[in-house]
């Protein structure tokens, strides 16, 4: 640990969706637009107490809204520069949770860049990890100001909201070990100078590698890099960029780890997005409790545009151009706001009134329309997706859901966020208290009967766009609440 540094340091990282490209961002031939949530995972790094002259090497990691949620790690240096290796400790403690290959595997990693960047000994540390309460269903209405949630529960028995709590937790861990272990003229969220930027760059290609071993493969990284960096437009890194790092133990890892962090050319293409929605506008994230197998859904779409090359190529352009052309409509409609502040909000009046007379197509200079009409077309290439894998992307249930919600004024549309399937809709609406308040009332009384699938509740969730990315948390009280 730096002495100069402060006795305790964390870091938080917000969830995301995949506002368009679902499917699409595993190609590097196309895009994704993330739009960042302000939904955290937050890391708190604190020095372990010892007695003097005794050493540990032990690192405790506790995540207390959760039952059974402690993991107690010992780590050594592997000779050869083979990385810094984390072996769980068994006990007798009932809190002692299951194995956490995120945990453990954004620990290794961290401690092995860090021994890379700075050699010497690895202090002992207690680490806790908090979340927002959207990041699961079992929120609570009645939680402190300010507190986080006890969620009472064991961590696998907690029902994800899918908003990319493993991303943001391994980019939150791999920072908040940053900021502890490291000076601050190596690594620091908080230099105002273009070394922030190079800061989150470092940050970004550690937690992705850390991310991608942890899932034992390699994703597209559209979550990691919104839990970096904020809202943005995606384009993949090439797999291949990892295929020479090997494994921690392997010799040589400390130094191919530093120079994939440092000195490879990763070919990612992320353009920070500052203004998605305008005042004015927001995005209405809807946790639909019923889940989906997100893993078997992208194997069956990936193998039928295997077998269906043609098929598949013409329907990912069309999805390509409407996906891009609700990016620029929707940059076009936050400069219009900019420029017509008055003219603006008064539409916005307009259209939460409810008044069936008003001309959509006129509504913000026409951008309302075509925002809606841009989602329409890529729902119904979403649709005929689903229909010719066989995989339901957009399926029945969701789609009249969809549709139930576009029908209300001052719903611009919406759309499966990602991967699609059951558990989510992702709503574009004027952020109005009457429009919510339409939307609310329409979602507790709709039901859909005779499948399977049928959602039990739609529940709005409390997210908004956070454009910040990757913060810096020092100097927070963290609380649990009830």
């Amino acid at each position: 640990m730096d002495p100069t540094k402060p006795h305790t340091v964390a870091a938080s990282a917000p969830g995301k969706v995949l506002l368009a490209g679902g499917y699409l961002v595993l190609d590097r031939k196309y895009e994704g637009l993330v739009v960042g949530l302000d939904a955290r995972i937050h890391v708190q790094v604190q020095p372990m107490p010892t007695s003097d002259g005794v050493e540990l090497s032990e690192i405790i990691v506790r995540s207390p809204q959760f039952r059974n949620a402690e993991w107690r790690y010992g780590y050594r240096l592997i000779e050869g520069d083979g990385g810094v290796e984390i072996t769980q400790l068994k006990g007798t403690s009932p809190l002692l949770g299951p194995k956490n290959p995120f945990v453990e595997t954004a620990l290794s990693y961290a401690l092995s860049y860090i021994s890379a960047v700075k050699p010497g000994l690895i202090a002992p540390i207690s680490i806790t990890i908090f979340a927002d309460d959207d990041y699961y269903s079992q929120s609570n209405p009645n939680r402190i100001k300010d507190a986080f949630t006890d969620f009472k529960v064991p961590l696998h028995e907690a029902h994800k909201t899918g908003l990319g709590s493993s991303a943001a937790l391994v980019t939150a861990f791999t920072a908040a070990l940053l900021l502890f272990y490291l000076p601050p003229e190596t690594f620091s969220l908080l230099d105002p100078s273009t070394s922030q930027l190079k800061a989150k760059d470092v940050l970004h290609n550690l937690a992705q590698a850390s991310h991608c071993a942890a899932q034992g493969k390699v994703g597209s990284g559209f979550d990691v890099a919104a839990a970096v960096y904020g809202s943005c437009n995606y384009r993949r890194f090439s797999p291949s960029i990892l295929d020479q790092l090997g494994q921690v133990g392997s010799f040589g890892f400390l130094q191919r780890l530093q120079s994939l962090v440092q000195e490879e050319p990763w070919d990612t293409e992320i353009i920070k997005l500052p203004t998605i929605f305008p005042t004015g506008v927001r995005i209405v994230m809807c946790d639909v409790d019923c889940g989906s197998q997100t893993v078997g859904m992208v194997k069956k779409v990936l193998a039928w545009r295997q077998n269906d090359a043609d098929e598949a190529e013409r329907i990912w352009t069309t999805l390509q151009e409407s996906n891009k052309a609700l990016t620029f409509d929707l940059i076009y409609l936050a400069e219009y706001a900019k420029l017509n502040p008055s003219a603006f909000k008064q539409d916005l009046e307009s259209i939460a009134s409810g008044d069936a007379s008003i001309d959509k197509k006129k509504v913000w200079n026409g951008h309302y329309a075509n925002i809606a009409t841009t989602i329409q077309k890529i729902r119904s290439a979403i649709r005929e997706m689903s229909d010719k894998s066989n995989v339901p992307i957009e399926p029945v249930e969701q789609q009249r859901l969809l549709d139930a919600c576009s029908a209300l004024p001052g719903v611009i549309g919406g759309v499966v966020p990602g991967a699609g399937g059951y558990d989510a809709i992702v709503l574009l609406v004027a952020d109005h208290e009457l429009v919510m308040k339409r939307l609310e009332d329409k979602l507790a009384s709709l039901g859909t009967e005779g499948s399977a699938n049928s959602p039990t509740r739609v529940r709005i969730l409390g997210v908004k766009e956070d454009k910040g990315g990757i913060q810096d948390e020092s100097t927070r009280d963290y609380t649990l609440g009830r």
